[in-house]
Formats: C-alpha cells, sequence, structure tokens
C-alpha cells in the first residue's frame, strides 16, 4: 500500500460568543493546552490581532501545522489541521482536535472537507 502523508481537515465554523473570535489570548492559551494534550511538537507560532477585533493564527508542528482565521463582525472563522502520518497514523488526533476546537469555541461547524493526503 502507498504511503498516506495524513489528514488534512479544513472547516469553516460560526460562534454564538463572538468574544471567542476578537482577541488571540484565549486560543493561545487553548492551542498550547492541545499541542501538550496530544503529545505534539509546536516549533513556531505566530499570532495576530487585528485593530478592532479579530485575529490570525499559525502554528508549526514538527507533524504539520494548525491555523485559525477570525471575523467575529460576521460570526465566523476557518480553522484547519493537518498532521503528517509519518511514523504513525495520526488520522484520530486531526479529528480529536478538531473535535476539541469546535468545543472550545462553541461553534457549530458550517463547512468541512477532510482531505486524505
Amino acid at each position: 500500500m502507498p504511503y498516506q502523508p495524513g489528514l488534512h481537515i479544513l472547516v469553516e465554523f460560526s460562534v454564538s460568543n463572538i468574544l471567542s473570535l476578537s482577541t488571540s489570548v484565549n486560543c493561545k492559551v487553548f492551542f498550547d493546552r492541545l499541542i501538550v494534550d496530544h503529545s505534539l511538537e509546536k516549533v513556531g507560532e505566530v499570532y495576530h490581532d487585528f485593530d478592532g477585533a479579530g485575529f490570525t493564527a499559525v502554528v508549526c508542528l514538527t507533524e504539520s501545522h494548525l491555523s485559525i482565521h477570525t471575523w467575529p463582525e460576521f460570526n465566523l472563522a476557518t480553522f484547519d489541521i493537518f498532521l503528517s502520518n509519518y511514523q504513525k497514523d495520526n488520522s484520530d488526533k486531526v479529528r480529536a482536535i478538531y473535535s476539541d476546537v469546535l468545543e472550545f469555541f462553541e461553534a457549530t461547524e458550517m463547512k468541512k472537507t477532510e482531505l486524505v493526503r
């Protein structure tokens, strides 16, 4: 069987509490906890809060990445996560992290794409 690099989930979601999408402070703490809880290794990160409201964040992992972009004025965010399957299948971790993100933001999934790479 040929090598399958991993699972990539891309999603757009809405929230009822726009404050969760306004600044990156709580998201950073949450992402750091996710990384530890799922035994991932962070190699870099960028968080940027926009004037007014909203933020963008990208966390590079040895396993690949996760990112979020928010538009609180539209109750909207996009999130994606990709973890490489190098040495083991990380598909269950990708799905668990995605589920944790929806729960953290108290989000409603609007669009979701799963790419098996």
